[in-house]
């Protein structure tokens, strides 16, 4: 078990217990992401965290493969899942690379809140250009963290070690655009719907 699976299964039952932030930005980037959604859709979701964005996307799409790094965040997913009689939905434990071949290519990957807590920005960036079909669209939600301010980039790396936060991958918003761009995506939205403009919600197709 690796350091950031340690961390998300401790932290899954607390994680889990928040109430969404920001609704209202929420709401519009579901919103959004819907526009792309048919009911032969296929989607795949990484990093899903306790499984409320795929509960709530899944009555508009054929399918959802949803991934996470925590066992334990996965058993969270499954409970929501039963809870809101959902059954087009497979939580299944790992990370962007375990998703199974077998699955095939998707119409649409989701990386929300995650591609910051990933070692390797352009390989994951890549390697969802590699799983979406000719004109699939990825929809990203990504703190940019390097706009932050010395004393928080200070606190980022004594927080990781003292295992109060998960370690950080601090790009900024050019980065993570540039990176899009260069794994061969389209980008047709990049928004700032969240109080500070750190966060960047973007839509980009293959």
């Amino acid at each position: 078990m690796d350091r950031a699976e340690r961390f998300w299964d401790r932290f899954a039952a607390k994680y889990a217990a928040k109430p969404v932030d920001e609704p209202d930005a929420y709401e519009i980037k579901l919103a959004k992401t819907r526009q792309y959604f048919t009911p032969e859709t296929q989607v795949l979701e990484f990093g899903c965290g306790t499984g409320t964005t795929a509960v709530t996307h899944a009555p508009y799409v054929h399918r959802i493969v949803a991934v996470d790094i925590s066992q334990k965040m996965v058993d969270i997913c499954k409970e929501n899942a039963k809870r809101a009689e959902v059954e087009n939905v497979e939580f299944l434990k790992g990370t962007l690379f375990d998703v199974p071949e077998t699955f095939g290519s998707f119409d649409v990957v989701l990386g929300l809140s995650i591609l910051h807590l990933v070692d390797d920005l352009d390989a994951h960036i890549q390697k969802v250009h590699g799983l979406l079909k000719p004109g699939g669209i990825f929809v990203s939600n990504s703190a940019c963290i390097a706009q932050v301010n010395w004393l928080m980039k200070l606190f980022f790396p004594v927080g990781a070690a003292l295992g109060l936060l998960p370690e950080l991958n601090a790009f900024d918003a050019q980065t993570l655009t540039g990176s899009l761009q260069k794994a061969g995506f389209t980008i047709i939205e990049d928004l700032t719907l969240n109080k500070g403009e750190l966060t960047h919600f973007i839509i980009a197709k293959k």
